[in-house]
């Protein structure tokens, strides 16, 4: 079963097969409220470690959603464009934003696990 990791900007990546499926995490979309728009990459762009990827507009605020690895985009969610309420019914699942071909598979042991993303969004309250 593939594992969840989490960035402390608050995004998800889920991989399988080295292809990261991206979305934010149900913390950072509680903080945003509502979810009225989403921007997403074009498939084939390339993308480093951090950089800024996608985003996200509520009714409260935009951000970025950025690359929690570095790689290629290798699918969007079209979903989102006709249904950015997706983020906020099932951020983990239907609400995904990109899929990324992984570069760098050593770059993920810079995330953190779900005990320490827990542990990290505590620190936060």
């Amino acid at each position: 079963m593939a594992e969840m990791l989490f960035t402390k900007d608050h995004e998800y990546i889920l991989v399988e097969d080295g292809v990261g499926r991206v979305g934010i995490t149900r913390f950072a979309q509680g903080q945003l409220g509502d979810i009225v728009f989403v921007e997403l990459p074009e498939p084939g762009v390339q993308r480093k470690k951090g950089e800024e990827t996608a985003v996200v507009e509520s009714v409260k605020a935009a951000s970025e959603v950025y690359a929690p690895v570095g790689g290629e985009v290798v699918e969007v969610n079209a979903d989102l464009a006709d249904h950015p309420a997706l983020v906020n019914e099932d951020p983990h699942g239907d609400g995904w934003f990109f899929k990324i071909r992984i570069a760098d598979t050593s770059e993920l042991s810079g995330l953190l696990d779900q005990s320490a993303y827990d542990a990290f969004v505590a620190t936060l309250a």
